[in-house]
């Protein structure tokens, strides 16, 4: 497990950050190639446990590595992430390799080039060493999928990792290098990183282009700390054609500051009256971050939820539908690989008439529209990320009953369909030391505030002692 700030000196390559990385580059202390090495090293002894990884490539990695650190000794890095370990999630694209979605159903043949996110990545020089695992089709917040083998929470290898970027969360809280790429459609990098104890943000839809666009899904950065997200962010926010609902290419300054939250207001947002009860160690973390923000200044209200029962239906419906049209087109052996709750969950889709599906789409303009009146408002919303601490790694789901699928994502899922920026950050630990995740949400398109208000966080966390730490 990575070690906390104030002993990384100490600590070995594979748990530096991304920005000590490249200062470490820059004063020739270290190479690319040794990077490499020692994050390989620490991935064999945690990956027989942990099975994060898909299309492990260590090889041409190194290859990548040697030429990194040839352009370093140079003094001539081609972009900012030159020579940074880097994951990807199993459904973004990278050119040679097939995309499973995580489903033993797809048929496996190499993609052609790579997703823009990827090619961002590797246009900034990052040292792009695996893919990583995700449920079937992305539509499970665990890793159990019927392609990949199970993969399992370092924090404890009994517990669920989340998903559906179930392969980066493990792979980012076990210490496989500092950057990792997943997806976000209804909190599948927010729900890891708060089950790992990481930093994700599901940024606003079309802030990083992806290929192919749809409705809420985004991709985002996994990472230890906020600046490490901020570094992925300028890079993976450059434009890209392919992306027809990609936001205007923007000149941001990346490098994020914390900000006073003096004056700001605030939205404390717990008991969403549908879903899953919010179990008391949770409450307890996020009312404790709540506080934080108050005591420097800001003004903090409770607020009542954007998703209502019929909201959170209709969704059920309008995925069943969809998750149905892809399985029914398959033969009936083909259909029979996937996971049996994915393929019980859709099955209901066959049964939804077409105003069913039309009505529970509806939903997510009913959802934008209660967002934009919670933030006319208010400037930020503080939550949870899921409601429950923990659950059992062998589990589709916190409740695992696909007639109920959506109960554990009513904190997350709005944020899709709204667009808003939503940031997940470690904001403590339940007796047993498991992490728990705070939720910060910022109004549409300021992803910029959202980090910073995330830096803000960080660093009114780590100032005060006692605050909970992981155990040793």
């Amino acid at each position: 497990m990575h070690k906390s700030a104030s002993t990384r000196a100490a600590t070995s390559l594979h748990d530096l950050s991304a920005v000590e990385l490249i200062a470490g580059f820059r004063a020739g202390q270290f190479s690319p190639a040794e990077v490499l090495e020692d994050v390989l090293a620490h991935i064999a002894v945690w990956e027989p446990h942990l099975k994060a990884l898909y299309a492990f490539d260590p090889d041409g990695a190194g290859v990548t590595a040697k030429a990194s650190t040839e352009r370093w000794h140079k003094g001539q890095p081609i972009g900012p992430l030159d020579g940074v370990p880097v994951t990807i999630k199993d459904n973004i694209a990278t050119k040679g390799v097939p995309v499973p979605l995580g489903a033993a159903t797809t048929n496996l043949v190499p993609a052609l080039v790579d997703a823009p996110p990827a090619a961002r990545l590797r246009e900034a020089g990052a040292v792009i060493f695996s893919k990583t695992t995700m449920p079937d089709y992305g539509m499970l917040s665990s890793g159990l999928s019927s392609f990949h083998p199970l993969t399992r929470n370092p924090w404890d290898l009994g517990k669920n990792p989340g998903g559906s970027s179930a392969g980066a969360g493990a792979a980012a809280a076990a210490g496989y290098g500092p950057l990792h790429l997943g997806t976000d459609i209804g909190g599948s990098v927010r729900l890891p990183a708060c089950w790992c104890g990481l930093v994700a943000l599901k940024p606003s839809l079309g802030r990083i282009p992806v290929d192919p666009p749809y409705v809420g899904r985004v991709a985002g950065p996994m990472t230890r700390t906020v600046d490490d997200a901020a570094l992925m962010m300028s890079v993976l926010s450059r434009p890209d054609s392919r992306d027809g609902m990609s936001l205007p290419p923007n000149d941001f300054d990346w490098n994020v500051r914390a900000r006073s939250p003096k004056g700001l207001r605030i939205g404390l947002m717990l008991d969403l009256g549908v879903g899953q009860a919010l179990e008391r160690e949770v409450r307890d973390v996020i009312v404790k971050a709540a506080k934080v923000f108050e005591a420097a200044g800001a003004v903090v209200t409770e607020v009542d939820s954007v998703l209502t029962r019929e909201m959170l239906d209709g969704l059920d419906n309008f995925w069943r539908a969809r998750m149905w049209d892809d399985l029914s087109r398959l033969a009936p052996a083909g259909r029979g690989k996937a996971l049996p709750y994915i393929l019980k969950w859709a099955e209901k889709g066959a049964d939804l008439s077409g105003v069913d599906v039309v009505r529970g789409f509806n939903a997510t303009m009913a959802i934008r529209s209660a967002a934009a009146r919670l933030f006319a408002e208010i400037d930020y919303v503080v939550s949870p990320v899921s409601p429950v601490v923990n659950f059992a790694a062998e589990l589709a789901a916190p409740l695992n009953d696909p007639n109920r699928p959506f109960e554990h994502i009513c904190y997350t899922v709005p944020w899709n369909m709204s667009e808003n920026p939503a940031a997940s950050i470690n904001g403590g630990y339940d007796a047993n030391g498991f992490p728990i995740g705070v939720q910060i949400v910022g109004r549409r398109f300021d992803d910029l505030g959202v980090l910073a208000m995330a830096k803000t966080f960080e660093g009114l966390r780590d100032a005060q002692r006692p605050w909970p730490m992981p155990p040793k």
